[in-house]
């Protein structure tokens, strides 16, 4: 087999593409990309028994067909320092030799058959299909993932949920402490369904969705999805269970509601949280009338610190805890410049809002106080 292909466009795919192998896969031949050439195509995948992803490129000057693996780690090294030019790719097809030519030079890999690399069942014909915008996907993926948890007990709650109706696509995520839910009404489904997306696949679909444009398309059924895109088809087993009902854990009637700028208060948050105990991250939030004062204390080693940001509220005072760095995490994950903060009493969860939401956009974060001592 032999075939020229652009050194950069190889190498980035290859890349991306390691991103999903693990470190200690079950099986050695999940260290390598596999790579298939088909006429003037090259398809390569990379999985690791749970999640696949393949990626197709146009090569050109191509003499045979067949399949040949190689180790990633070792093809991406002896290639990433390569100045972008076209480059020429020789296989044996008895020994799985592979010398790759270049401008200034050549390296030599030794490959193996790729008719020992598992491939994953292909996903059910009763499927359900999903078109949504990349951008929308992408946004809806990077607004929520950070509220996944790591619960063994609770694997359903590891991963994103996609609850789909006929009128949007709502994005979930919680770890029990903190929660996201992001509504678009600019994708919807031809019938409602759900499912839960785990954080690997979520987390490499992110990288992806960065660098593509145009549609994707989702097909799932109750194990399996395969997620389409213009570069890049993804295959990962979903988690199965049923996902708890976000919608009764959010507090409806919030009579305090503050506005303030974001970027104010999560600075403000970052310099305090230096001095809180660093077991708890304490904040405590006082709210006054167009103030906020954020505070936090470490008695044992006799620091604290506050800090007071003009806000608009109107009403009568409050104080409340929360978890400094999730605090900080839900508004940095906020776009716009101003935040509004829900608010019942110190034992009842906050919501945050975007004080502008994002056309056909309704976005909600939630957060868990923490108990204070006085």
């Amino acid at each position: 087999m032999k075939f020229n292909v652009s050194s950069a466009t190889f190498c980035n795919r290859l890349q991306t593409l390691n991103k999903i192998n693990g470190s200690k896969n079950s099986l050695p031949i999940l260290d390598c990309i596999l790579f298939n050439l088909e006429g003037e195509k090259l398809n390569m995948t990379a999985s690791d028994g749970d999640i696949t992803l393949v990626s197709t490129i146009e090569v050109t000057s191509v003499e045979g067909n067949g399949k040949f693996a190689l180790n990633a780690v070792q093809i991406i090294n002896g290639l990433k320092e390569i100045a972008d030019q076209p480059i020429m790719i020789s296989i044996n097809d008895e020994t799985f030799e592979v010398e790759i030519k270049y401008q200034n030079g050549k390296c030599n890999f030794i490959g193996q058959s790729g008719e020992t690399y598992p491939i994953p069942n292909g996903i059910s014909d009763n499927v359900e299909v999903l078109k949504i915008d990349t951008n929308v996907l992408l946004q809806g993926i990077s607004k929520s993932i950070f509220a996944t948890a790591e619960d063994e007990l609770r694997p359903v709650m590891n991963g994103i949920y996609f609850d789909i109706s006929t009128e949007n696509i709502t994005f979930v995520a919680s770890d029990g402490h903190k929660l996201v839910r992001d509504r678009n009404s600019s994708a919807k489904g031809e019938k409602s369904s759900a499912f839960i997306l785990p954080k690997k696949p979520a987390k490499t679909l992110k990288d992806i969705l960065a660098h593509e444009e145009g549609e994707a398309i989702i097909k799932f059924d109750n194990n399996i999805a395969e997620i389409s895109l213009e570069n890049y088809l993804l295959t990962c087993t979903l988690i199965e269970g049923r996902y708890p009902n976000y919608n009764s854990v959010i507090p409806l009637d919030n009579p305090f509601k503050v506005r303030i700028d974001r970027q104010s208060l999560i600075s403000a948050l970052r310099r305090v949280l230096v001095f809180a105990n660093t077991s708890t991250n304490l904040i405590k939030i006082r709210i006054t009338t167009n103030n906020i004062t954020v505070s936090a204390q470490d008695i044992d080693y006799s620091t604290k610190a506050e800090e007071n940001i003009i806000c608009e509220y109107e009403g009568n005072s409050m104080n409340i805890g929360f978890k400094g760095p999730f605090l900080i995490d839900i508004l940095n994950s906020i776009n716009s410049q101003e935040v509004i903060l829900e608010l019942a009493d110190p034992s009842r969860a906050g919501v945050i809002l975007p004080a502008e939401q994002e056309e056909q956009e309704d976005l909600l974060m939630l957060l868990m106080p923490m108990m204070l001592n006085d």
